[in-house]
C-alpha cells in the first residue's frame, strides 16, 4: 500500500490542534453571545459573521496562495485567527464580539484554502480517499476532545475557551513553521501545473456541481447549524446545561470519526458516489427529525447518526474535488469557489434556521436543514464518478 507523504502527516497534526481549539469555543460561543441579552437569531449571526468574512476573502486567498505559496498563507491565517480569538475573550459588547469573530474568518479562509491546495497537490491519486479521510479525521479528533474540554472550561467563565483557543493556534503555527519548510513555497513560473482551472470550466462538470452541493450542505449543517443551533436546542429546547451541549457536540464528532476513515478507504476502492449517497441520506434524515426529540438521549442518538452520515460524505467529496482539480495549479478560482459555497452554507444556515427556530420552533428549523442534504443527494445521483482508474499515474497531482 502506498505511503502517505510526511508533509500530509504534518498537516494532519496541525488539523488536530486547530480543531481542538475550535471545539473549545463551540459550547461557549452561542451562550457567550446570548449573555449580551440578544435573541436566537442574533446569537446565530455570530456564527455567520465568521463565515461571511471567509466567503468575502476566499477569492483573495486563492490568489495569495498562487502568488506567495501555501505555507506563507497557512501561517498568516493561523496568526490572524489567534489574534482575533484572543480579542473575543475581552469583548465587552455584542457588537465587539461580532466584529472580532468576523475578523477571524479572514484568517480561517487563508489557512483552509492553502491546506486544501496542499492536500490536492501532495496526495497520490490512488489513495486520495484515504488521505482525505485522514485529513478530515485529524480535524475531527480535535473536535471530539475540544467540546469536552471546552465544556469543562466554561465553568471558569465563558471567556476562558477563547484564550485557550488562541494558544492552541499559536502551537499549530509553530508546528507548520518548523515542519513544512520545504513545501508550499512561492510558485515557480512557467510550469504546466500552474494553470488553474477556471470556475466556468469546472462548473460544466457534473461531479463538480455535485461537490458544490455537498459543500453547501456541509457548511449549512455541519459548520453552521450544528455549532449555532444544536447547543441552543439542548439548553433552551431540552432544558439541559451548556456543559451537556458540549457533550452532544462531541457525540456528533464521535460518529464522524467512526465513519470517516472507512469512508476514505472505501471511496478509493468502490468509488466516490457509492459512499456519498448513503452519507447524505443518513445525515439528512437524522437531522430532519432532531428538533422533535423528546429528551437528551434521543437527541444524542440522532446526533450520533448525523455524525456518521457526515463522516461518510465529508472526506469523500474532498477526494472527488482533488480528482477534479488535480494538476491544475496552486489555489485557483475553482478551489476558491468550492470554499465560498461551503461558507455560503455556513452563513445562511444559522441565520435561516435560527430565524425559523425563533418563529416556529426547533423542529421546523432542523427539518429545513435535513431538506438541504436531500437536495445535495439529488445532485450526486446524477454526477459522474471521479475515481481515477486503478493504476493511473497522475503525476500532475504531485507537481509543485
Amino acid at each position: 500500500m502506498k505511503q502517505i507523504p510526511r508533509e500530509i502527516w504534518v498537516l494532519l497534526s496541525a488539523n488536530v490542534v486547530i480543531a481542538l481549539g475550535f471545539g473549545l469555543i463551540a459550547p461557549a460561543l452561542p451562550a457567550f453571545a446570548r449573555s449580551f441579552n440578544v435573541g436566537y437569531t442574533a446569537a446565530s449571526v455570530i456564527i455567520s459573521a465568521f463565515a461571511v468574512m471567509r466567503l468575502l476573502f476566499a477569492p483573495a486567498s486563492g490568489r495569495l496562495v498562487r502568488i506567495l505559496g501555501e505555507r506563507r498563507i497557512y501561517l498568516s491565517g493561523l496568526l490572524v485567527v489567534a489574534a482575533s480569538t484572543l480579542a473575543c475573550a475581552f469583548a465587552q459588547t455584542y457588537w465587539q464580539l461580532l466584529v472580532f469573530r468576523g475578523l477571524g474568518g479572514i484568517g480561517s479562509t487563508m489557512f483552509t484554502v492553502s491546506a486544501t491546495a496542499l492536500m490536492i497537490r501532495l496526495a497520490p491519486p490512488d489513495i486520495r480517499g484515504r488521505v482525505s479521510g485522514y485529513f478530515s479525521a485529524g480535524f475531527l479528533m480535535g473536535n471530539i476532545m475540544g467540546p469536552l474540554v471546552g465544556s469543562a472550561l466554561v465553568s471558569f467563565g465563558l471567556r476562558m475557551p477563547f484564550v485557550v483557543y488562541a494558544i492552541a493556534l499559536l502551537i499549530a503555527s509553530a508546528v507548520v513553521a518548523t515542519q513544512l519548510r520545504s513545501v508550499g513555497g512561492r510558485p515557480l513560473p512557467g510550469g504546466d501545473g500552474q494553470v488553474a482551472m477556471p470556475f466556468a470550466e469546472a462548473l460544466r462538470d457534473s461531479a463538480y456541481r455535485a461537490i458544490l452541493s455537498s459543500a453547501f450542505t456541509q457548511g449549512w449543517a455541519s459548520m453552521g447549524v450544528r455549532v449555532a443551533l444544536v447547543p441552543l436546542f439542548i439548553v433552551d429546547g431540552l432544558g439541559e446545561s451548556a456543559a451537556i451541549s458540549g457533550v452532544v457536540l462531541a457525540v456528533y464528532s464521535a460518529g464522524n470519526v467512526i465513519a470517516i476513515i472507512a469512508a476514505g478507504r472505501l471511496s478509493d476502492s468502490l468509488g466516490r458516489r457509492p459512499i456519498m449517497l448513503p452519507g447524505l441520506l443518513l445525515m439528512g434524515a437524522s437531522t430532519a427529525v432532531l428538533g422533535y426529540s423528546g429528551n437528551i438521549w434521543v437527541a444524542s442518538a440522532l446526533t450520533f447518526v448525523a455524525g456518521i452520515g457526515s463522516g461518510l460524505f465529508a472526506p469523500t467529496h474532498q477526494a472527488a474535488l482533488a480528482d477534479v482539480l488535480a494538476g491544475r495549479g496552486q489555489g485557483g478560482p475553482a478551489l476558491a469557489s468550492y470554499q465560498m459555497v461551503a461558507d455560503l452554507g455556513a452563513i445562511t444556515g444559522p441565520v435561516i434556521a435560527g430565524f425559523i427556530a425563533q418563529q416556529w420552533g426547533f423542529g421546523p428549523a432542523f427539518a429545513v436543514t435535513g431538506a438541504v442534504a436531500f437536495v445535495a443527494t439529488i445532485f450526486w445521483m446524477f454526477a459522474r464518478e471521479t475515481l481515477p482508474p486503478r493504476g493511473t499515474d497522475n503525476l500532475r497531482a504531485n507537481e509543485s
